[in-house]
Formats: C-alpha cells, structure tokens, sequence
C-alpha cells in the first residue's frame, strides 16, 4: 500500500542528526576561539601592572634611604598585591588610589612617570617633604578626582597643565612655597569643589576665571602675597559655603557680587588693604556663622543690616577705621560667641541691647571713642570669659549687675573715666586671671573678692 506520507517526513531524523553532529564538531573550535581571545585581555593588564611597578619602583629608588626603606613592600611585578598605600579598584586591575598622607617621604617627583598611570583617581602626598617642581607630565592623570600635594616644600610656578586635570573636584596644594601666579587655567577645572591654595607665595591678582568654578564649595586663597580687588566673577559661586582671603594684600572695596553667596557659612577677609564702606548688602548672606573683617581699612559706620546675620557665631570688624556707634541691631545676634570691635574708632555709648547677647563669651570693644556707662543690661551675659573695655571714654559706676558675671577669667577696664566702688563681688567665683583698672576715678578699698583672688595672674 502507498505510504500516507510524503518521504521528505522519514527524512527528518536524518536532518536533526546532522546539524547535531556539526555542533559537536565546531563547538571545540568556538572554545579554543574563547580561549584565544580572553589570553590577550589577561596580557594586557598584566602588562600594564608592570608598567606601573616599573614606574612607582623607579620613583622608590630616587627617594632617601629613609623613604626607600619606609616603602619596603614595594617590591616584585605586582603593584595591586600588598604595596603599601596602593589601591587596585577597577576592573582591569589598574592602579586607582595612591595614599602616602604623613609618611615622611622626601624626595621629588621627577621620577614618578604619571603617564603609565592613567586609570589614576585619587592621589594623596600631602605631609611629606617632597620638594622642587610639580613635574608637567602631571597633566597625564586625565581621571584624577582628588589631588593632594599640601604640606611640602614644593616650589616654583603651579604649573599651567593643572588645568587639563578637568575631572578634579577636590585640589589641595596648601603649605608650599609656589611663587607667582594662580595660573588662569584654574578656570578649566569646572568640577572642582574645592580649592586650597593657602600659605604660599603666590602673588598677582585672582584671576577672573575663578568665576568658572560654580560647583565650589570651599576657595581657600589665604596667606599669600595676592593684590588687587575680588573680581566681580566671584559671583559665579553660587554654592560656595566658605570664603577664605585672609593675610593677603587685597585692596579695593568688597563686589557686590559677594552679596549674592547666599549658601555662605564663612566669609575671611581679614588682614588685607580693603576699604569703603562695609556693605548693607552683607545683610543678605543670612547663613554666614563667621564673619571676619578685621584689620583693613573699611570706613564709615557699621550698617544695621548686620543684625539680619542672625546665624552668626562669631564677628569681628577690629582694627579698621570705622566712624559712629555701636548698631542697636547688634542685639538681634543671639547666636554670637564672640564680638570684636576694638581699635576701630568706634563713638556713641554701648547699646543696651548688647545685653540680649547671652550667648557671648567675648566682648572686646577697648580702644575705641566709646562714652557713657556700661549698660546694667551687661549683667545677662553670664557665659561671658573675656570683657575688655580698656581705652575709652566710658564713665560712671561699674554697674551691680556686673557681679552676675561669675565665669570671667579677663577683665580689662583701665584708661576710662570710671567712678565709685571696683564691683564686689568680681573674683567670687575664683576664677579671674586677669584684672585692669589703672587710669580712673574709682573710690574705696580694694574689694575682698580680689584681694584674696588666688587665679589671678596679672593685677593693675
């Protein structure tokens, strides 16, 4: 009988098996082509790790005898496995992270060969007494994020490849001895989030493109030799939380642009040549803590915006040459610990509403024009430590009130033309180190409390 069936049906066994059999075939040829292919991976990165031995190897052996022996588990072809300080944290098993912070290293850099290093993160020499130059091939380490060289004697110019660094965001070269300029490449580095340059010798204005930084939150330029005004850039710096220009030789007025820091925690003008006005602007940075506008020459009178700083811990305005009285907006500052105002040519009596200041543990207002009595007020700053008002013009009696202040430890009343009794009760609490009364009016016997005050260290 004729099959029901077409025969191409009976032949399908057939065509199953022999596919099968060519698998079975190629499949050892596609593993071999695996293993062919994953060898040259493996190469590679072992290649590369000895390169990188090579280099940090080569750098060893130009260091002291101390600093070679100190890095003694730098040794054999392997720089991921036991080298102190190394960090491999990448797929390929590259060098990512260099920490040799507080080491005792010297020697230079000349010889660490950063081109062998570019999947490089992290690097961290600060403490150590490397010296000479940043060597320019530093410019190499294109995926560095955090790059720490304070603490040396490196010296000569910051290098202008510095700016090529474009994935840095945190760039500390404090406590060196750079010379001349802040290189105006620093503009490139738009990652940065901080920036410390302080204590150096660097010199010449801050450059503009400072204002390119817009992700920094902390600018620490302090303790140099730089001139000139802030530029109006800095503007830029929306999220900048601290501003530190300290010791330098800034003059001109303060931008109005600092008005727009809203995000500022800490503004450090001090020590420098700025002068004009103090700005009412300055009202607008509500989150400042710290505020120092010390030894400059601002002039004219401090503005009652001030009182709007009501975050701040600690103000000082010292040794400048400013005119009129003390704010009566002084008192909105309940967060202050410490208020510095002495040799500033400050008139007028002392507000009563320093009293609101409760939290204060220093009040120095000496060497000023300051007349009139001590406001009674002056008895609610029980945490007070340091009281000077040595200098002035203030008269009358030393308010009973005073007698309140029973953690003094400095008392400071001399060249005044006060009047009556010495408070009683002043070294009650046995803990006054220092006392001033020379150049006044006062009347009567020395009081107890202070003839008998053990602490004291110096009496006038």
């Amino acid at each position: 009988m004729a099959s029901e069936y077409p025969t191409s049906y009976f032949s399908l066994p057939l065509l199953t098996i022999i596919p099968s059999f060519l698998i079975s075939l190629l499949f050892p040829l596609y593993s071999i082509s695996l293993l062919h292919v994953s060898f040259p991976c493996a190469s590679a990165s072992t290649i590369k790790q000895g390169q990188e031995a090579l280099s940090f190897l080569t750098w060893k052996s130009s260091l002291d005898i101390q600093s070679q022996s100190f890095l003694s588990s730098w040794s054999g072809s392997n720089p991921c496995y036991h080298w102190f300080g190394v960090t491999c944290n990448n797929p390929v098993g590259t060098i990512s992270h260099l920490n040799l912070s507080s080491c005792g290293l010297r020697g230079t850099l000349y010889n660490l060969d950063f081109s062998s290093l570019p999947d490089l993160l992290y690097l961290n020499l600060q403490k150590n007494s490397f010296y000479k130059t940043i060597p320019s091939n530093i410019t190499y380490l294109s995926k560095l994020t955090f790059l720490s060289l304070s603490i040396n004697a490196l010296s000569g110019d910051i290098p202008y490849g510095i700016g090529m660094l474009r994935s840095l965001e945190e760039l500390f070269l404090s406590y060196n001895v750079f010379v001349r300029l802040i290189p105006q490449s620093i503009g490139n580095l738009t990652k940065l989030i901080t920036l410390c340059f302080d204590t150096n010798n660097l010199s010449g204005p801050i450059p503009q493109e400072i204002g390119f930084l817009r992700s920094l939150n902390s600018l620490d330029l302090s303790i140099k030799n730089l001139e000139g005004p802030i530029p109006p850039s800095i503007g830029n710096l929306r999220n900048l939380t601290s501003l530190f220009l300290y010791e330098n030789n800034l003059s001109g007025s303060i931008p109005q642009e600092i008005g727009l820091l809203r995000s500022l925690n800490d503004l450090v003008l001090s020590i420098n040549k700025f002068s004009g006005h103090i700005p009412s602007f300055i009202g607008n940075l509500r989150n400042l803590t710290s505020l120092f506008l010390n030894d400059n020459k601002f002039s004219s009178s401090i503005p009652q915006e001030i009182g709007l700083l009501r975050s701040l811990n600690c103000f000082d305005l010292s040794i400048n040459n400013l005119e009129g009285p003390i704010p009566p907006s002084i008192g909105n500052l309940r967060n202050l610990t410490c208020l510095y105002l002495y040799k500033s040519n400050l008139s007028g009596s002392i507000p009563q509403e320093i009293g609101l200041l409760r939290s204060l543990n220093d009040l120095v207002l000496s060497i000023n024009n300051l007349s009139g009595p001590i406001p009674p007020s002056i008895g609610n700053l029980m945490n007070l430590t340091h009281l000077s008002l040595h200098h002035n013009k203030l008269s009358g009696s030393i308010p009973l009130e005073m007698d309140n202040l029973i953690h003094l430890k400095s008392l400071q009343l001399g060249e005044n033309n006060f009047t009556g009794h010495l408070p009683q009760q002043i070294c009650l609490s046995g803990g006054l180190e220092n006392f001033t009364a020379l150049v006044n009016n006062f009347t009567g016997p020395i009081p107890t409390s202070l003839r008998i005050c053990t602490s004291l260290v110096s009496r006038t």
